[in-house]
């Protein structure tokens, strides 16, 4: 089967914030990703894997069973989780036999047995310490998360857990949650202009700070450095180069809006310059 690449890159567009040109954008890619990218990513050695396509299959089979073991975390799996499940399944277009295996692996993930770590280590060693596409399994994770409206311990233990796992640090978990928070922000608006302006409250204020990594009381060139720093990491040609496959390119740009919304944001309340 050569449709993982879709699906990832239909997950990548569920991160956008542009409703469902954002999937058919993320789909496109993928599509792309099917047809040949995986060529180019093994001979740039961006993967360090000798078959991109079971990484494809790992990345959408650990997705969909961890979402079903996170809609579980809390002893029983709500409305809103399924909802978000089924959601997720209906605007990445999936066919119908792809969404009975879908809604198989989240079946499976509820199960109170899943080997959960099993699972994650078989995709952690498979993907070949791909940490953007760790990044990208745990961003769709905090959506499940935020399923009710807000993270309870037993989820916030369970996001953990897969964070230690992957290798991914509490510092980068929390502003990977902050980013979700905030894709309603500062995602949309070339250069961040709409995030601006949308963070008048405190509240929205105070989640910029989160997805730049600092504090209130930083100085100004603390804040400039924490932008940047950050602007160098999640810069999308930098990545591509590093071996991010070109899939993710969609991803990697929406990191760098939300950035540079959030840094707007602060840098208006500021009086920066």
């Amino acid at each position: 089967m050569h449709y993982y690449g879709k699906l990832i890159g239909g997950m990548i567009g569920l991160l956008l914030p542009l409703g469902p040109l954002g999937v058919l954008l993320g789909v496109v890619i993928g599509h792309q990703f099917d047809k040949g990218v995986s060529e180019q990513i093994r001979a740039r050695g961006g993967f360090g894997f000798a078959n991109p396509e079971a990484v494809r299959r790992v990345f959408f089979e650990t997705t969909f069973s961890a979402m079903g073991h996170m809609a579980k975390a809390d002893g029983r799996v709500s409305e809103e989780e399924i909802r978000l499940a089924r959601s997720v399944m209906y605007r990445m277009q999936l066919s119908p036999e792809q969404t009975r295996e879908a809604m198989r692996l989240f079946n499976q993930g509820k199960d109170e047995d899943f080997p959960l770590e099993n699972t994650l280590e078989r995709f952690r060693t498979q993907a070949g310490g791909q940490h953007d596409l760790f990044r990208t399994f745990l961003l769709i994770q905090i959506q499940a998360a935020l399923a009710s409206g807000a993270i309870d311990n037993s989820e916030r233990e369970l996001l953990w857990r897969m964070c230690q796992v992957l290798g991914i640090s509490r510092v980068e978990m929390a502003q990977l949650e902050a980013m979700v928070r905030a894709q309603t922000i500062f995602g949309g608006g070339a250069g961040g202009r709409t995030g601006a302006r949308q963070a008048s409250s405190g509240h929205s204020l105070a989640q910029a700070y989160k997805v730049l990594g600092v504090e209130t009381g930083a100085t100004d060139a603390e804040v400039k450095k924490a932008y940047r720093r950050l602007m160098s990491q999640h810069h999308p040609d930098k990545l591509l180069a590093r071996g991010l496959p070109e899939s993710m390119r969609g991803e990697a740009e929406e990191r760098t809006r939300e950035i540079r919304g959030a840094y707007d944001a602060v840098r208006e309340a500021r009086g920066m310059r």
